[in-house]
């Protein structure tokens, strides 16, 4: 299966992975930063790029106008302000579900309609595993992500006889600039909690990405597919 994929995030890390990924397979990738810098990390890998801001709701129809229809949809776009719930303002709970939720839902109806008269689709949404575990400190990320699992499942009830499909990726501690952050120690002490003994790579959420887009994909809809080397098994 191909056609046109977008995938939202795509400058670095695990979207660039997937939107690479998903290019070798022969989709035509357009892939989205918010800045300039962003774009031209994408362009420099080869693929096609546009400026987004997913958590500009008002925005994402005429996006999709413009640059649709989309046979494949990924949100990998995705922002986190951690801190403990009773030091966390309402602004601050509402930035990070606006871009990581609300922004997933209006750009997937934003989609639908050409994936509809197409009568072919594949969305995937890209969650974490806190979204199933919790985490201290991320109650607004962990809802975002929890509640993307929810959307999708009743995404996937609503378009499944249309062919469309919807489903989550759920990574564990993948080895992106993030972690390359932290001491040596902190990164051991990831690696010793994970029963594969190391963290993941990019390459390996966007194998899962490619696998649900594909025609191995093809009967798989209303799934969390957790990719986190054992950490989490649900």
């Amino acid at each position: 299966m191909s056609g046109r994929a977008l995938v939202t995030g795509a400058s670095r890390g695990i979207g660039q992975a997937i939107a690479r990924g998903l290019a070798e397979d022969g989709w035509e990738v357009l892939g989205t930063a918010t800045g300039d810098t962003g774009i031209a990390a994408i362009e420099q890998a080869g693929l096609q790029a546009a400026r987004l801001d997913v958590a500009d709701l008002d925005s994402l129809p005429g996006f999709v106008a413009e640059h649709g229809p989309f046979t494949a949809l990924v949100h990998n776009a995705g922002i986190t302000a951690d801190n403990l719930l009773l030091r966390m303002d309402d602004a601050t709970v509402l930035r990070v579900l606006q871009t990581n939720l609300l922004g997933a839902i209006a750009l997937s109806r934003a989609c639908l309609r050409g994936m509809m008269k197409a009568r072919m689709g594949r969305i995937i949404g890209v969650g974490s595993i806190v979204g199933a575990t919790g985490n201290a400190g991320q109650a607004n990320y962990c809802a975002s992500k929890a509640g993307l699992e929810g959307f999708m499942r009743a995404l996937a009830r609503e378009v499944a006889s249309r062919n469309i499909t919807a489903n989550v990726i759920a990574p564990g501690f993948i080895d992106t600039d993030m972690t390359r952050g932290l001491g040596e120690e902190q990164r051991a002490a990831l690696a010793a909690q994970i029963p594969l003994s190391r963290l993941g790579r990019p390459e390996d959420v966007a194998a899962a990405v490619r696998f649900l887009a594909g025609e191995g994909g093809a009967y798989i809809t209303g799934q969390t597919l957790h990719v986190n080397g054992g950490m989490y098994m649900g």
